[in-house]
Order: structure tokens, then C-alpha cells, then sequence
């Protein structure tokens, strides 16, 4: 797919490129809408519209992340399709990005893409894969990897599944409970991504606060 003002640019896909070229085109008019990555001379805009099935599933997952956080004192701070940039290297823009812990830093609040050599990188990246599942479980997989990402997410809208990495000295392996969020199982995302297709915000977060206060008793 190549977007008219820019014939030259194929997006949906990683083409060879060098940092300079990824700057600027991301801050272009015909991209505002689109989602940037470049890693290892590689970039890829992603212009696919996003539907309700990868909206809806994004944000239960933002809530479970948000809600067990608060239940066990955990510090957070979340963005949303944010900008993640070690420049002339890597950049990223996940659909949920997490700080996690005592000693992050809170990046300021303006249009800038984070930079990740001043803040470090996010400590959980998470990926709703619409058509995207094969690319998020690749090449952007070993982009989290190469950036410092402690443990990434991917969630397969279609059959409502999450599957977590671990990473580490830019090597990852497949977990099912998360360890920067200790405790929180794969398991119940999944429950609670299927409560979502029948069940309002409201009554899916009365579920989740059932079962973390009841196991704390």
C-alpha cells in the first residue's frame, strides 16, 4: 500500500531506511494517523485501520494492568500509542506502553517522543494484533528485545489470547505469569478478554476486584 503523497513510502510493511528518513517522515501530515518502528536500518508505518475488536481488547487490557497495579500498591505510569525513541537506532510506538516500579522517572508531557537513553524503556510493551500477529510476534519482538524492554505482550484479537515474554540481554522467552506484575496470570487477561465481549466496563472490573480481594483475604 503506498499513500499518494508520498508514492515513494510503502506502509504496512518494513522497508530499508535510515534514522533521518524515519524522523522526518513521522512527523509528517500524511502519517499523523499511523504508528511508527525502525530497528536495525528498518522502519514500518502501519496505516491499517484499527476496529472495534482491537480498540475494545486494548483497553480491558489497560484496565486489568491499571486496576492490579492499584490493588497491590504498584507505582505505573501508562501511554497510550506513545513514541518510545533511542535516536539513530530504534523507535517504536506500542499501542500500551508501561512504566513500572519505584524508580522510574515521569518523561514530560509534551509532543516529543520519549527518549529512552534519558528515561530508559518501558518495562512492559503491549501489542493488540489485528493483522499484525505474525509481524508483533517478529521483528517487533526483537525491536523490544534491542531496546530494554523487561516483558511484552501480545494479544491475538481473534480467539482473545495473550502471549508474554520475558526479555533480558536482548534474548526473551514465552511466560505465563508476568514477573513486573507479580502474580497477574495470562490466563485471566484471556478470562477477562472473553467477559468482554458480553459484559460492560463496570461489571468486568467488579469481576477482577472480586478476585484479587477475595484472594488476599
Amino acid at each position: 500500500m503506498s499513500l499518494s503523497a508520498s508514492p515513494q513510502v510503502q506502509t504496512d510493511t518494513w522497508c530499508k531506511a535510515v534514522w533521518s528518513t524515519f524522523a522526518d517522515l513521522i512527523d509528517a501530515p500524511s502519517f499523523e494517523m499511523g504508528r511508527s518502528y525502525f530497528d536495525n536500518g528498518y522502519m514500518r508505518i502501519e496505516m491499517s485501520p484499527l476496529g472495534a475488536g482491537h480498540s475494545r481488547q486494548n483497553s480491558v487490557v489497560s484496565k486489568v494492568v491499571s486496576l492490579f497495579a492499584m490493588i497491590h500498591c504498584l507505582r505505573t505510569a501508562e501511554f497510550v500509542n506513545g513514541s518510545f525513541h533511542q535516536a539513530g537506532e530504534r523507535g517504536c510506538q506500542p499501542d500500551l506502553a508501561f512504566y513500572i516500579g519505584a524508580d522510574f522517572e515521569l518523561p514530560p508531557q509534551n509532543n516529543a517522543p520519549v527518549d529512552v537513553n534519558r528515561y530508559g524503556p518501558p518495562t512492559l510493551v503491549v501489542e493488540v494484533a489485528s493483522s499484525t500477529f505474525k509481524d508483533d510476534l517478529g521483528a517487533k519482538r526483537l525491536l523490544y528485545e534491542r531496546l530494554g524492554v523487561t516483558e511484552y505482550w501480545v494479544v491475538n484479537v481473534a480467539d482473545r489470547t495473550v502471549i508474554a515474554f520475558a526479555m533480558a540481554n536482548r534474548r526473551s522467552g514465552e511466560i505465563v505469569t508476568s514477573a513486573v506484575l507479580p502474580g497477574l496470570e495470562m490466563s485471566l487477561i484471556e478470562a477477562a478478554l472473553t467477559r468482554s465481549q458480553t459484559e460492560d466496563d463496570s461489571a468486568l472490573m467488579r469481576w477482577l476486584m472480586d478476585i484479587w480481594q477475595s484472594s488476599d483475604r
